[in-house]
């Protein structure tokens, strides 16, 4: 029996062509803007349409869970798309300023570990989710001495645009649809505006004739992570071990950057906790941003990651709390900008607008349901978490 990621037959990322009616993307706010339109397929696959703004360009990417959540593990988990966008956007940095600052660098390797809290009990309303601050470490093989590097990754770190996210706090807000009904959320902040169309219709006329890139865009290994030997207690692993009522633990990934003789990068994506599937990713940057757009962009990965996660957490709790939905979708825009390192006379870190998201729900039970569902599906987001603390980092580390 196959999973319907399968029965669908598809590489698990491709492009679209800009030619299909209605990918549009909101008009950026600061400098670059992607609109991701996400909808579950069943258990907990997804599927997202992520648009970039400024260059047009549309990439269908998928996403599942492993064993952890009673998923098929046919495709990468949310913040394994999420890693491999921070990770690629912090690396992708790092070669600019280079590039500006007229240092040859000949190799990179950037490392990221990743932290998430998951607390409290779902039944009583009390499970959190959580972000902890990012650890990177970075090798480069580069025309400069150890000071200039050091320089170079400390303000690369606070100029990539996705430290926008990550620095201060950042509120999401929100719209409720429920049963095609606008409905007023209760906790979470309503969005400002009028509500999105819902893209159900969108997934359903894009074409789907596309081939399997060699090597592929998205990669599944087939690989377990190994677990580490000074794991912390509150790591977890083992058959629906995400789908408890009442949880204490921390989630940990590392994605591992490389530079691929083309230019464009390799990111390895290892799940510590719970024990997953590694997964390779390809990532390039648009024409005009340092690449050629070969592969999605470190900001299309990044908002893929955001919403699928969010999108996870309102499969889980409707499991969890044995309700019934149907099926579930969103539109979400996300709006950062890149800092600047000096090169203008002045230094500033890289921003972010709050992400917006328009919820769709299809439901047998009543509104008040779809209110708790939106707000313990927001409560609950490792990603919203990383968006609504301010991190005080990365915490960057250049190795010899």
């Amino acid at each position: 029996m196959t999973s319907p990621l399968e029965d669908l037959g598809y590489p698990l990322a491709f492009p679209i062509e800009e030619s299909v009616a209605g990918l549009d993307a909101p008009e950026p706010a600061l400098g670059q803007a992607h609109r991701a339109r996400v909808r579950s397929l069943g258990g907990m696959q997804k599927e997202a349409l992520v648009t970039d703004a400024r260059t047009g360009t549309t990439w269908r990417l998928a996403s599942d869970e492993g064993e952890y959540l009673e998923g098929d593990d046919v495709a990468p988990a949310p913040l394994a798309h999420m890693t491999t966008g921070m990770v690629s956007s912090f690396a992708s940095e790092i070669l600019a300023l280079a590039d500006e600052r007229g240092i040859d660098v000949r190799d990179l390797e950037v490392t990221q570990d990743s932290y998430y809290t998951m607390t409290g009990s779902a039944l009583a309303g009390t499970m959190t989710g959580g972000a902890l601050p990012v650890d990177l470490d970075v090798t480069i093989d580069a025309d400069a001495d150890e000071g200039t590097l050091r320089d170079l990754v400390g303000d690369a770190v606070r100029t990539a645009p996705v430290y926008g996210l990550i620095d201060g706090v950042h509120d999401s807000t929100f719209t409720l649809v429920a049963n095609g009904e606008e409905v007023e959320p209760d906790r979470v902040t309503r969005l400002d505006g009028p509500v999105e169309a819902d893209p159900e219709g969108l997934f359903e006329s894009i074409p789907r004739d596309a081939d399997e890139r060699q090597p592929p865009i998205v990669h599944r290994t087939g690989r377990e992570t190994e677990p580490l030997p000074d794991g912390d207690e509150k790591y977890t692993s083992g058959a629906g071990s995400s789908l408890s009522e009442d949880q204490d633990r921390i989630l940990h990934l590392r994605g591992t950057c490389t530079l691929r003789a083309d230019g464009t990068k390799h990111v390895a994506v290892e799940l510590f906790s719970p024990i997953g599937t590694v997964f390779e990713f390809v990532s390039d940057d648009p024409p005009g941003r340092g690449g050629e757009g070969r592969a999605p962009d470190p900001m299309t990965y990044v908002a893929a990651g955001i919403g699928f996660c969010f999108m996870t957490q309102m499969g889980r709790y409707a499991d969890i709390v044995d309700a019934d939905l149907d099926a579930y979708r969103i539109v979400q825009d996300t709006h950062v900008a890149r800092g600047d390192a000096g090169g203008s006379g002045e230094r500033t870190p890289a921003r972010s607008a709050p992400v917006e998201t328009h919820v769709f729900v299809d439901t047998g039970e009543d509104e008040s349901f779809a209110r708790e569902l939106l707000d313990m599906s927001e409560q609950t987001c490792f990603l919203h978490a990383l968006c609504r603390t301010d991190l005080d980092g990365p915490n960057a580390n250049l190795s010899d």
